[in-house]
C-alpha cells in the first residue's frame, strides 16, 4: 500500500494548495472543517498544527458545560455512567477519573500488523479537529496534547484490527489516547524527515515492514518530548474514542491518490489506443457532449489531447478502422465513471470534515445529548464504491494490455510483443501479473459495508465495517498503480516495434521518460525490475508530467 504520490501527479488546484502546506509547514485548526489539503499535509508531510484561540475558547465553553452536569444527581451518560451496554451503571465522584482511564485502556484492543504512520496521523488530526469544534467537552489541554503528539512526531501503535466502524474507530482511536495518557506503545520520527521515494515507500509497505520510526514505551517518547501526559477528566476518555477518523483519514488520503491515478490511467489507454494504431474519433467533444456526465468529458478530453496529432492512429486520410474494442472505444465512459465516483465521495468526505462526532455531543445551546453519529456507513458506503471503480478501471486497463499480446488482435506486432515469439516470451507474464491484480481487486470489491456484527451484548447491534472498507481501499489503490504501469510499459514497448512510424508527442515524451530506466524492445530480460520501476514512476508522476509538459506547451491542460 503506497504511502502517497507524488505532487507532480495531482491536479494543478490540489497540488498548489498541498505545496502551500508543505512550505509553511503549518496548519491552523480552527473550530472550522479543515481541508483536504490540511489532512495530508499533516499526514503525509508533517505540518505543524497550530490550534486557534477561537477554538480554544470553544472547547472550553463547553468544557464548563460538562463540568457544570459533573455534580449532578442526575445520570448522563459519559459523565457519571458506564459506557455501551453498562450505560445505566452510576458511577460515584470519586471514580470518574478511573471510569476514563478504564475506558481508554480496554478499547485499546486491537490487533495485527502495525497501522500506517499516515492513517495514525490524519486520525489524530481529524479527532483534534472534532475536538476543536467545542462540541465535545474536554479541556483546552487535551487538544493541545494531541497537537504536542503530532508535532513532536510521536505516533502511537496501532493494530489492523479493531475497529468495527460503529461507535466510530473505537480502538484506533484508544490506542491514541492511550499515548497521551502515557501509556502503551509509540514510534518516534522527527518531523519533516518523511523518505521521499513513493517507489520505496510502497515496497516497504506492501511487505508490512513500513519504517515507521523507532519503537519504545509511550511515557518515554512523550517525557523527551516535554509533553505532560493528560490525566483525563469526566467525559474526555469518551470524547477520544467516538469518532470515524480513522475512515475519514483513509478516505482523504485515498481520494487523492486515486484522482492522479485516473488522470495515468486516461493517459495510459491513450497510448494503448496511439500503439493499437486505433482511432481518436470516438473522444471527440461533440460526442461526449451527448452524455454529458462531468468526468466522461475530463477523461475523453485528456485523451484527444494524449493523442493529438499522432502519426500512429488510424485516419481518415489513411486506413480506418471503423471501431475499436470496447477496452478502448468506451474508456472515457469507464474512467469517466470512475471521476464521478471520485467526486461523490468527496462530497461525503466533506460533509464529514464539517462535522463534530461524538457521543454525547454539547450542543451549541449548552445540552449534552446522546446520538448515533458516530456509526461510519456514509463513509463505508463510498469507500466500498470506489474499491469498486478502481476493480473496474483496472480491469480494463488489463484488457488492453492482453491485446498487444495477441497476435491476431494486436494488428501486426509480434505475438507476446516478444523479440522471437518462441525463444522470448516478451510481455507474456506481465500480464499474468496484471490478471493476478486485477483478481485481487475484483475480491478487495466485495464489499464491507454490507456486513454487520453485534457487539458490546447487543446494543451495538448493527456497524457499519467502515474501517475495514478503507483497509481494503489501500490495497486496491496499490494494485491499480501497478496495473496502470504493466499497461504503459506494454504500450510504449508496442510503439518501439512500430518502428519507423512514429507515437505523437505525448507517446514520445512518455516513453523518452520511461526509457530513463527502462531500456527498449530485446531479447528477453529480468522483468520485475522494469515493472518496479514503471511502478516508480506513475507513483511518483514523473510519466503524467512528461506528458502534461507536451500538452501544456499547445495550451492545454491534463485534469
Amino acid at each position: 500500500m503506497p504511502d502517497t504520490l507524488s505532487l507532480n501527479a495531482l491536479p494543478a488546484g490540489e497540488k498548489t494548495a498541498l505545496m502551500s502546506h508543505m512550505t509553511v509547514h503549518e496548519v491552523q485548526l480552527g473550530v472550522g472543517a479543515p481541508t483536504h489539503a490540511d489532512v495530508i499535509a499533516v499526514a503525509r508531510h508533517d505540518a505543524r498544527v497550530v490550534i486557534t484561540e477561537d477554538a480554544l475558547a470553544a472547547i472550553a465553553s463547553s468544557r464548563a458545560v460538562i463540568e457544570a452536569l459533573a455534580s449532578d444527581t442526575q445520570p448522563h451518560y459519559g459523565v457519571s455512567t458506564g459506557f455501551g451496554a453498562l450505560a445505566s451503571k452510576h458511577i460515584p465522584f470519586e471514580r470518574r477519573a478511573q471510569l476514563q482511564r478504564s475506558l481508554v485502556r480496554s478499547h485499546a484492543a486491537s490487533s495485527g500488523p502495525e497501522v500506517e504512520r499516515e492513517v495514525v496521523r490524519a486520525t489524530m488530526f481529524l479527532r483534534l479537529s472534532t475536538l476543536a469544534t467545542g462540541r465535545t467537552g474536554v479541556r483546552p489541554v487535551v487538544a493541545e496534547t494531541y497537537a504536542a503528539l503530532l508535532n513532536a512526531g510521536i505516533t502511537p501503535v496501532v493494530g489492523e484490527y479493531g475497529s468495527l466502524g460503529c461507535s466510530g474507530d473505537l480502538a484506533p482511536l484508544a490506542h491514541c489516547a492511550l499515548a497521551a495518557m502515557g501509556e502503551g506503545s509509540v514510534r518516534v520520527s522527527a518531523p519533516n524527515s518523511r523518505r521521499a521515494a513513493a517507489s520505496a515507500r510502497s515496497a516497504a509497505a506492501d511487505s508490512g515492514t513500513e519504517p515507521l520510526g523507532v519503537l519504545m514505551p509511550a511515557i518515554e517518547a512523550l517525557q523527551a518530548a516535554g509533553i505532560e501526559p493528560v490525566e483525563l477528566h469526566e467525559k474526555e476518555g469518551l470524547a477520544l474514542i467516538n469518532g470515524t477518523d480513522g475512515m475519514l483519514g483513509m478516505l482523504v488520503m485515498a481520494l487523492a491518490d486515486i484522482r492522479a491515478l485516473v488522470t495515468t490511467a486516461d493517459l495510459a489507454a491513450a497510448l494503448s489506443v496511439e500503439a493499437l494504431q486505433g482511432t481518436d474519433a470516438v473522444f471527440a467533444a461533440d460526442l461526449h457532449a451527448l452524455r454529458p456526465h462531468p468526468g466522461q468529458g475530463a477523461s475523453a478530453a485528456n485523451m484527444r489531447a494524449a493523442l493529438a496529432g499522432s502519426p500512429m492512429l488510424s485516419r481518415p486520410e489513411g486506413f480506418t478502422r471503423v471501431q475499436d474494442a470496447y477496452s478502448l472505444r468506451c474508456a472515457p465512459q469507464v474512467h469517466g465513471a470512475v471521476r464521478d465516483t471520485i467526486e461523490h465521495a468527496a462530497m461525503v468526505a466533506d460533509r464529514e470534515l464539517l462535522s463534530a462526532i461524538d457521543n454525547p455531543v454539547v450542543t451549541p445551546d449548552g445540552r449534552l445529548e446522546s446520538n448515533g453519529n458516530f456509526h461510519g456507513a456514509p463513509l463505508g458506503y463510498v469507500l466500498d464504491f470506489l474499491a469498486i471503480a478502481i476493480a473496474d478501471l483496472a480491469s480494463m486497463s488489463e484488457r488492453r494490455t492482453d491485446r498487444f499480446l495477441d497476435p491476431a488482435r494486436n494488428h501486426g506486432l509480434n505475438a507476446f510483443l516478444a523479440d522471437d515469439p518462441g525463444v522470448d516470451s516478451g510481455h507474456m507474464i506481465a500480464q499474468y501479473t496484471q490478471a493476478a491484480i486485477v483478481s485481487e481487486l475484483k475480491r478487495l470489491a466485495n464489499p464491507a459495508s454490507v456486513d454487520s456484527i453485534p457487539s458490546s451484548a447487543m446494543q451495538e447491534d448493527h456497524v457499519s465495517m467502515g474501517w475495514s472498507a478503507a483497509r481494503k481501499l489501500r490495497r486496491a489503490i496499490d494494485g491499480l498503480g501497478r496495473v496502470i504501469a504493466i499497461e504503459l510499459l506494454t504500450s510504449t514497448r508496442a510503439m518501439d516495434l512500430r518502428a519507423p512510424t512514429k507515437p505523437g508527442a505525448v507517446g514520445a515524451a512518455v516513453r523518452a521518460q520511461l526509457r530513463t530506466a527502462v531500456e527498449g524492445p530485446a531479447t528477453d530480460r529480468y522483468l520485475a525490475p522494469e515493472i518496479e520501476a514503471a511502478h516508480s514512476m506513475v507513483l511518483d508522476g514523473s510519466l503524467l508530467a512528461a506528458a502534461a509538459s507536451v500538452v501544456a506547451q499547445s495550451g492545454g491542460e491534463l485534469v
